[in-house]
């Protein structure tokens, strides 16, 4: 089974992704924001990154760079799913590390086709 890390600033956001994730047979860490993700990681490793862009103390594209700079998540796929649809904010987000970029609202059937399709 494998291990997702969601981030988002928004309980009832994290709620519906969790859900979601958890319903498709996914284990959840959930985060409030990119500085609560880094310190719920520690040392250990999961199988993919979905974070929000707009968080309080760490946003989406910084922690995106944080985990690129570890050794143990230079491949982990890590996808931002956020309101934010401009092309100047999602090139920052590839530029960053990002392995692909989501629009809120979110359906929740094709967050799971994305994932299942970027996880090694």
């Amino acid at each position: 089974m494998a291990a997702i890390l969601a981030v988002d600033d928004s309980s009832s956001l994290r709620q519906m992704v969790a859900f979601t994730l958890k319903s498709s047979g996914f284990d959840v860490i959930e985060a409030i924001d990119g500085q609560d993700a880094i310190e719920k990681l520690g040392d250990r490793r999961v199988d993919l990154v979905l974070t929000d862009q707009n968080m309080p103390r760490m946003d989406g594209i910084t922690l995106v760079r944080h985990l690129r700079s570890l050794p143990q998540f230079k491949a982990t796929p890590i996808l931002i799913l956020t309101t934010e649809s401009s092309d100047e904010m999602k090139q920052a987000g590839r530029a960053a590390g990002a392995t692909g970029w989501l629009v809120k609202p979110f359906d929740p059937r094709k967050l799971v086709d994305v994932i299942r399709k970027v996880l090694p």
